[in-house]
């Protein structure tokens, strides 16, 4: 019997450059009324300089689904291995001319 191919499923591909991934203590989020910003920033302790180490830009309706997926994975790890303590507050007044959110 021949096998039909499930159309749920996605073959992603993973470059090796990508899958190296960049380090980020910052996001700044931003939005329109068509997209959602996140630039996530690393900043260094003692150094008044940062750099956006990746930018990723998506619809409302996909913001909102990121939203839902990271509480979920945030409430399980916290089931693994307890609450997440925010241990640190960072103050910055950055604004690229639309409402922001940090994280």
């Amino acid at each position: 019997m021949e096998e039909i191919p499930n159309s749920n499923q996605i073959n992603i591909e993973l470059p090796e450059d990508i899958a190296e991934g960049e380090y980020a203590n910052l996001a700044i989020i931003t939005h329109s009324n068509q997209e959602f910003v996140f630039d996530f920033v690393r900043v260094a302790p003692g150094i008044p300089k940062a750099k956006v180490k990746s930018r990723i830009i998506v619809t409302p309706q996909h913001a909102k689904r990121l939203m839902f997926a990271l509480t979920e994975n945030v409430r399980k790890f916290e089931q693994m291995h307890g609450e997440i303590k925010d241990h640190e507050q960072i103050a910055l007044p950055l604004n690229f001319g639309t409402p922001t959110t940090q994280a």
